[in-house]
């Protein structure tokens, strides 16, 4: 039978449950994010480790995760079994981007008992459900808590929140943010629950609001502060970045977190560029839709990468052009507004685009030969997008070489139907006969020069990657992410050792 609670009500869950599956629900408005935070005793977080949400969905030791959203559905798993001791409470939190939760209708949460660890069975009976009726103008919001006291788990109702969003609720549970929030407060501030003699459910008084300090700085660092976590700073960054932005583009750009965060590169700082392809053959591409979805999912991956998340954008054909910021104020019919106008051009000249991208970043370059590193705090990954027909071999090799000696790494992506193609689902591309096959044996010649360019030797650092596609909108959004960073992380660790990137 459920407990329905009311706020600030509590209960006792049963002593058999190990694992619960706290569901985060709703039935329409603004979309919301779970999250989840680790506290002790002294109803603060031992590090940004104990933070767990989209961008580091699992706490250190595994016992709290954070699901894939499903629907309007965010769960959060908690093994009570595997939570350190020095653990107490575990706060079950919703964000928006920047709209008020009280525009969100039915939001409520629900405690189910979980299936054992590496089950895949559905969760099982509901034991407790909370629902929010007087949510406002906040923008977090603490919707309840798993406590521990005298030996006993229970559930808490909580319904309270922060008008200045995650800023708020990180700075008051104990974790430094680099901007101050607006508003440090919460509009009620969340309740530390009191100890409760004797055993058995009861109910606890309304606390005396706690005013949590902020964490020494000379506290001795946590285990949790090895796991490489992300910065409550950026989760605040992003929020207020992504802030009106379409639901898609914001679900495409925590989806670039995750693939960063699984190469432990969730906090690491770069400039995006993106190099498209305008000679004649691409206008298929380009009439279909094909380039503005490509473009949006390169913005994500800039808007986790650059602090001004904004992605450069070079074209070239006959010539290499600078197009100017794609960013998340444009991205909405930024190629229609391409084509407007920059026609289409007769030949695909690499090396023309390759000078411009190394003048724009490195006006000392020129675009010319260089034979010495030159260092930058930033490294810049540059997104380079082509459907093949290189008509200047010589020329690009030279470009190639020359930014091996600069923090710039270059990822080709070819597009064209032949066996090559990088594999979409479990399945890679035939190998076809007759006149598809002559075609398909033309463009792998050309893939071939990309492949050189990516193996070529007598550069300072390898720095290029290569990939083909048949369709670069059939490739999934994750393992569109997962390949751009295929070899980039590689590149990184070389590119400090060797003392071209000096920060990020």
């Amino acid at each position: 039978m459920t407990v329905v609670l009311s706020k600030g009500g509590n209960v006792v869950l049963p002593p058999r449950v190990g694992r619960v599956c706290v569901v985060l629900d709703s039935a329409a408005g603004p979309a919301l994010d779970g999250s989840a935070l680790l506290l002790t005793a002294s109803g603060r977080v031992r590090s940004d480790a104990d933070f767990v949400f989209y961008n580091q969905p699992r706490s250190v030791e595994g016992a709290v995760t954070l699901a894939a959203r499903s629907g309007r559905q965010e769960t959060v798993t908690v093994d009570l079994a595997r939570l350190p001791p020095e653990i107490s409470t575990v706060v079950v939190a919703v964000s928006t981007d920047g709209q008020p939760v009280g525009a969100v209708r039915g939001l409520h949460v629900r405690v189910h008992e979980a299936p054992g660890a590496g089950a895949t069975s559905a969760p099982g009976s509901e034991i407790v459900r909370f629902e929010v009726t007087d949510a406002g103008a906040e923008t977090a919001f603490v919707l309840g808590e798993l406590y521990r006291r005298s030996g006993q788990w229970k559930f808490r109702g909580v319904g309270q929140g922060w008008t200045s969003g995650l800023a708020g609720l990180a700075t008051d549970y104990g974790i430094t943010v680099d901007e101050p929030p607006t508003s440090a407060k919460p509009s009620a501030p969340a309740p530390v629950p009191a100890p409760v003699p004797g055993p058995g459910p009861v109910s606890v008084p309304t606390p005396v609001p706690v005013s949590v300090p902020p964490r020494p700085t000379s506290d001795p660092p946590s285990p949790a502060s090895t796991a490489n976590p992300v910065s409550l700073a950026k989760a605040v960054r992003l929020e207020k970045q992504l802030a009106g932005a379409s639901p898609a583009m914001v679900d495409l750009v925590k989806r670039a977190g995750v693939s960063l965060q699984k190469k432990g590169m969730s906090e690491h700082r770069a400039r995006v560029a993106l190099c498209l392809d305008i000679s004649m053959s691409m206008s298929a591409l380009y009439n279909k839709g094909k380039v503005q979805q490509l473009c949006e999912r390169i913005l994500a991956l800039a808007v986790q990468f650059d602090d001004d998340g904004s992605c450069d954008v070079f074209t070239f054909g006959s010539n290499g052009h600078d197009e100017g910021p794609l960013d998340l104020r444009n991205y909405q019919g930024w190629v229609a507004g391409l084509r407007r106008h920059r026609k289409l051009e007769g030949a695909t000249n690499y090396a023309k685009a390759m000078q411009v991208v190394r003048q724009h970043y490195f006006p000392d370059s020129r675009g010319r030969r260089r034979d010495r590193p030159r260092p930058d705090e930033l490294p810049v990954y540059v997104m380079f997008v082509t459907d093949g027909q290189a008509t200047d071999k010589q020329a690009a090799r030279d470009q190639i070489t020359w930014a091996s000696y600069e923090p710039i790494f270059w990822q080709f992506m070819a597009i064209g139907k032949t066996s090559r193609n990088v594999s979409v689902g479990a399945e890679a591309m035939p190998k076809r006969g007759g006149l598809g096959g002559f075609f398909d044996r033309m463009l792998e010649g050309d893939f071939r020069f990309l492949e050189e360019l990516d193996e070529m030797t007598g550069r300072f650092l390898d720095n290029a990657n290569f990939f083909s596609v048949a369709d670069p909108t059939a490739i999934g959004e994750d393992q569109l992410f997962d390949l751009l960073m295929y070899e980039y992380p590689g590149w990184l660790t070389q590119a400090r050792a060797r003392g071209l990137v000096t920060g990020a």
